[in-house]
């Protein structure tokens, strides 16, 4: 009886530690340096606004992917020596997942939402179709977050400010 709880107990225990080996961040890089595009990407638009876009690999959520973004934004703020941010328009898109036996051919759509100066307010709502060379059978979604923000430092800070330290600070995984 006690050798068959060692095993149950090694076991449960190897099961632990190859889940966990097979948890991995994201990749959390510049989306030039990748082959497929996935990764971070910003421009600056004018002082103090840029726009950042996080592209994720096959599997990752548009969530996964906005989070992304936003932790993208935190280190463009503290590198151009500012402290918090605030978003002013976001838009996070999932590419469906092609069918296996299919077409090339896939159709996305998203749906933004935006504030301007002034208290200004936008929406948008944006259909595309790609049309792929190959197979179709591509396994997994890609998501994409694009985000636009306008950073400051000091005081008052805007309602629902970012802090940039502490999103920076956040674990990748």
């Amino acid at each position: 009886m006690i050798h068959v709880l060692r095993l149950f107990a090694v076991a449960a225990i190897g099961g632990f530690l190859s889940a966990c080996a097979s948890t991995q961040a994201p990749y959390y890089g510049p989306a030039s340096m990748s082959r497929d595009g996935t990764g971070f990407s910003e421009l600056r638009i004018e002082d103090r606004r840029w726009g950042v876009s996080y592209r994720g690999a096959p599997g990752v959520s548009a969530g996964e992917a906005e989070r992304l973004a936003i932790r993208r934004a935190a280190d463009v703020v503290l590198n151009n020596g500012l402290e918090w941010f605030t978003i002013v328009d976001s838009r996070a898109m999932q590419e469906p997942e092609a069918r296996r036996s299919g077409s090339p051919v896939r159709v996305g759509g998203s749906v933004g939402r935006g504030w301007g100066s002034g208290g200004a307010r936008s929406s948008s709502v944006g259909v595309g179709v790609s049309m792929g060379v190959g197979s179709g059978s591509q396994s997994g979604r890609r998501a994409e977050a694009v985000i636009e923000i306008i950073a400051g430092a000091g005081e008052p800070r805007p309602d629902g400010a970012y802090d940039a330290v502490i999103i920076a600070a956040e674990p990748l995984n």
